[in-house]
């Protein structure tokens, strides 16, 4: 059962870190889609946002 465990912080981590990366490259430019690269950056500020309020709930959940 700890392995279990282990394994889906571990998972969550990796989701957040990738979930980070992909906003920022979308904040940055390095990412970018055809045809509405004005929408991209405003999409990667809600991908972050999104990812701290969610990591901000799971903090809070976990402490409750």
């Amino acid at each position: 059962m700890a392995k279990k465990g282990l394994l889906e912080v571990v998972l969550w981590i990796v989701g957040v870190i990738v979930s980070l990366a992909v906003g920022f490259g979308m904040i940055s430019g390095t990412l970018t889609v055809p045809f509405v690269q004005s929408v991209v950056p405003v999409a990667g500020w809600i991908v972050v946002i999104g990812t701290v309020i969610g990591v901000i709930a799971a903090i809070i959940k976990a402490i409750k």
